[in-house]
């Protein structure tokens, strides 16, 4: 038996390759076929299921194309209805991979088709579980995603998830290995773990959700409680995996068409299309294509473009770094943007060279901020972090502007104002800037560099807040 994880870092997801006696499954897939399909062939052994564990509402699952290559029967847990054929398993139904066999065990309560899969080995011993979004490393998935779906409410959802919780997967054996669909970075849960994988037993003593003498009401104000709105473009993934979605070789095909800076011009200006620069933030602001967007590739990536970008169907030119170009496409193609129309070839240095206009943001380090703060503490500071970083800590008198809802907070900042924007690393302070120059605000001054040093190093004692220090 071979049990792999596939754990992409940007979108926090681990998918798994699990193999015996010439047969494998997969379980989650990514949207690109090929480390799947590789791994297959290397081993010589044929895809016989692939299992979901949900309708994924952060990523566009791989299983349409994946069956389609391989043959591989598509299977769901209880209440999966979806507009293509698959098999609707059976709660307790067993499936056969070479020697092991692979359990469902219906877990309802992050949705309600959530499902968890009890792999038993080659003795027929339970060795691990396949998770999804209903037991993560450290916490349990957020039960407010599904409640549009019907009458339920996520108060059902998350009594649902206690039940499945103490019901299925805590009278397994310690030894069991939990592996779960996503770890820290993602917005599936609260407060996960950087660790990818655990096992049954320490979850227990550590997991705050697995409490042995927290009561339902407990739990569900406890997993209810403190939730952020989710991203926008959630329900839209969630909406692709239950219907369907065109083939990734035509996005891939699509989306890397190379354009010289004259036809990359004329394609922005035909269709109207959104210019997404990817490149690092401190090439972005020494120079950028005039209204073009920063998403660096280096940070969140496919995250921020669900959170920022709301028309999926929005066609999309790329200036990339180089060699970028087809894993810029495909990354955009995780999150359901499939219409990438094409790149700029030879990068930004081509536009250049051809005599293209150009734009740039002001951008200043954290000890240049630290003079101007200290000749005039009364300048306007937008801190674009998430609300829970900006309440442990700010600096006095800046406005909290959080990225993640910028778009719909853009008339809270005024045109004629000055404002230093700054973030936690000077990633998501970029990408507002971008977006607001986009938008006609010229009075930006991006500060580029850690908040610990703009506490540390750029801020007097006096001006820097930090709720929890003041009220000792």
């Amino acid at each position: 038996m071979k049990v792999e994880q596939i754990y992409t870092g940007c979108l926090a997801q681990g998918a798994y390759y699990i193999e015996s006696n010439g047969e494998a499954a997969i379980i989650d897939p990514l949207r690109e076929t090929g480390p799947y399909i590789e791994r297959a062939k290397d081993n010589s052994v044929k895809i016989k299921y692939i299992f979901e564990t949900h309708f994924h509402a952060d990523f566009v699952s791989g299983h349409l194309d994946l069956a389609k290559k391989t043959g591989a029967q598509i299977v769901y847990g209880p209440n999966a209805q979806t507009a293509y054929e698959k098999y609707l398993a059976k709660d307790g139904e067993v499936f056969k991979i070479g020697k092991v066999t692979i359990t469902v065990l219906h877990t309802p309560g992050h949705t309600p088709e959530s499902t968890t899969y009890l792999l038993k080995d080659e003795q027929g011993k339970p060795y691990a579980i396949f998770s999804g979004d209903t037991l993560f490393i450290g916490d349990v998935g957020r039960p407010d995603l599904a409640q549009k779906s019907g009458d339920v409410t996520k108060e059902d959802l998350a009594g649902w998830l206690y039940d499945s919780l103490r019901n299925k997967i805590m009278t397994l054996p310690d030894e069991v290995i939990v592996y779960p669909a996503h770890g820290a970075g993602s917005a599936c849960g609260k407060n996960m773990s950087s660790e990818t994988w655990d096992t049954l037993g320490n979850q227990k003593k550590t997991n705050y959700a697995l409490r042995a003498d927290m009561s339902k009401a407990e739990f569900i104000k406890e997993v209810t409680d403190g939730l952020t709105p989710p991203p926008a473009y959630f329900s839209l993934n969630a909406q692709l995996n239950k219907k369907g979605y065109g083939s990734i070789d035509a996005v891939m095909k699509k989306g890397t068409k190379a354009l010289s800076p004259r036809a990359f011009e004329a394609a922005a200006n035909e269709t109207e299309a959104l210019i997404l620069d990817v490149r690092s933030k401190q090439e972005f602001v020494k120079g950028f294509i005039p209204n073009s967007i920063f998403i660096g590739l280096d940070g969140s990536f496919a995250p921020w473009v669900g959170a920022l970008i709301a028309d999926m169907n929005q066609p999309i030119l790329i200036v990339a770094p180089k060699r970028k170009n087809k894993e810029t496409v495909k990354r955009l193609a995780r999150v359901g943007y499939d219409n990438s129309i094409g790149y700029l070839k030879g990068g930004f240095e081509a536009w250049k060279q051809a005599g293209k206009e150009i734009d740039t943001i002001e951008t200043i380090d954290v000890d240049s901020f630290e003079k101007i703060y200290k000749q005039r503490p009364n300048i306007s500071v937008l801190d674009v972090r998430k609300p829970s970083e900006w309440e442990a800590a700010q600096v006095e008198n800046a406005q909290n502007f959080p990225l993640d809802f910028i778009n719909k907070h853009m008339d809270e900042v005024d045109k004629t104002t000055t404002y230093y924007m700054h973030c936690r690393s000077g990633y998501r302070s970029t990408v507002a800037a971008s977006i607001l120059k986009a938008r006609g605000f010229e009075n930006m001054i991006n500060v580029q560099g850690k908040f610990d040093d703009i506490v540390t190093s750029s801020v007097p004692t006096t001006a820097f807040v930090c709720p929890t220090t003041l009220a000792k």
